[in-house]
């Protein structure tokens, strides 16, 4: 029988003493922190840790955040690990050099045991347009090198066959460190990466290291940018008709959930419940992740990943109160007959409307000002000043009584 300490909890070694799936039960119902405490100090973390999909994994690290999980980071599998340079290294199509060697000084504190688990599943493209953009190679090989690389001044070698100069100081000494691993643990891979920087084709390893990255996304749920940005694509919510073909048995019932805001009781999550689809949640996730890939940087940080969320499911809740009022029963068999991103569409294009109207208005006091600088970002969000605890703050729209509210008061300014 399963001991709970007095305030509901398992001790250490009671958690321990459970199974892989108990354990990952349990764990679902703690905080990031005690997650965390209760991983690393299990005899088994690294199978524990490997248990999480990648998503979930970076989603805890980043609710704990990177300097505080250092020692989860180190229990990473290379599946996991890869997926923290693939959302972490990119912005839209640019990639992040100062990114890449920030997490990379990350994994080298796990030293050359963790470094050679992630040279095994690192893309070879990666790895050369990553030290393309931090060195410069000369000799190599054969020697068959040019007047201009023999007459050069290099700051370094490490086998006296590349001569190599780092292109950022500020990043020498993490490269160096990161280079005499790779050359001790994989000389292969160190000969061919030097010989492909002299190449010099940084933009085809882009345009490669882009491709790869994109489909071990779509393998995750993520979708391709110009698919993830046409969930903002507006409908008439006056003509808006549901289509209901949609196929719940095409959805996959299986896969990490990203953290959803509190069930609360809105109209959205009763329905939800009642509709009882696990691959409902799932269809949920995947809108969730392509609002997430539309907003770009928002995927890394936590406070924003739970704003793109809740607004997910406010414009769903604002859809269906729009085409069922309060009838819970039908707005249940809408979400499983209607894709969640049509749905999705119809809730922002009516938070949309208050966006169009805030442009005929010019604000004439602080608080007009605030309220329109809400109404006119590119995702409308509501001044919290106009709910009961007052806050000079932004929220996401929840109902169609956040949206009536605003209606009334723009009609106000306008009249």
């Amino acid at each position: 029988m399963i001991k709970f300490e007095a305030n509901g909890r398992l001790s250490s070694k009671a958690f321990q003493a459970l199974d892989l799936q108990e354990k990952r039960r349990y764990l679902a119902t703690r905080d990031a922190k005690e997650k965390m405490e209760l991983i690393v100090s299990d005899p088994d973390a690294k199978r524990l840790a490997a248990s999480f999909e990648p998503q979930e994994f970076y989603w805890l690290v980043k609710d704990i955040g990177e300097t505080d999980a250092l020692e989860l980071l180190e229990l990473a599998s290379p599946e996991q690990s890869v997926f923290f340079f693939d959302l972490e290294t990119w912005d839209g199509y640019d990639f992040s050099e100062d990114k890449t060697c920030e997490w990379l000084a990350h994994f080298l504190e796990g030293g050359e045991a963790r470094i050679h688990q992630l040279l095994k599943r690192l893309d070879f493209e990666f790895l050369q347009l990553f030290l393309s953009r931090e060195l410069i190679v000369g000799g190599g090989i054969g020697d068959q090198s040019n007047d201009e690389e023999r007459l050069a001044e290099y700051d370094h070698t490490l086998d006296g066959v590349f001569m190599l100069t780092f292109k950022n100081p500020e990043h020498s000494q993490l490269i160096g460190a990161f280079l005499s691993m790779l050359i001790k643990l994989d000389n292969p891979l160190y000969t061919a990466l030097m010989e492909g920087i002299k190449g010099d084709v940084d933009l085809e390893l882009e345009e490669s290291c882009l491709r790869f990255r994109t489909g071990r996304l779509e393998d995750l749920g993520f979708p391709p940018f110009e698919e993830a940005v046409s969930i903002y694509a507006r409908v008439n919510p006056a003509n808006f008709q549901l289509e209901g073909d949609k196929d719940l048995s095409l959805i996959a019932e299986e896969g990490a959930v990203i953290p959803l805001p509190s069930q609360d009781e809105t109209l959205f999550f009763r329905a939800l419940a009642i509709a009882e689809r696990p691959a409902l949640v799932q269809e949920l996730n995947y809108l969730v992740n392509s609002a997430l890939v539309a907003e770009g940087q928002a995927m890394r940080e936590p406070e924003a990943m739970g704003d793109i969320a809740r607004r997910t499911c406010g414009y769903l809740n604002i859809a269906l109160e729009s085409l069922c009022g309060t009838d819970e029963e039908k707005a249940a068999g809408i979400l499983r007959s209607e894709r969640l991103k049509h749905l999705f569409q119809l809730g922002f294009s009516i938070v949309y409307q208050l966006h169009f109207e805030a442009e005929k208005i010019k604000a004439t006091d602080p608080a007009t000002e605030k309220l329109l600088g809400g109404l006119l970002a590119k995702r409308p969000r509501y001044y919290r000043a106009l709910d009961p605890d007052a806050v000079d703050a932004y929220r996401e729209f929840r109902d169609l009584a956040d949206v009536k509210r605003n209606t009334e008061l723009l009609n106000g300014l306008i009249g």
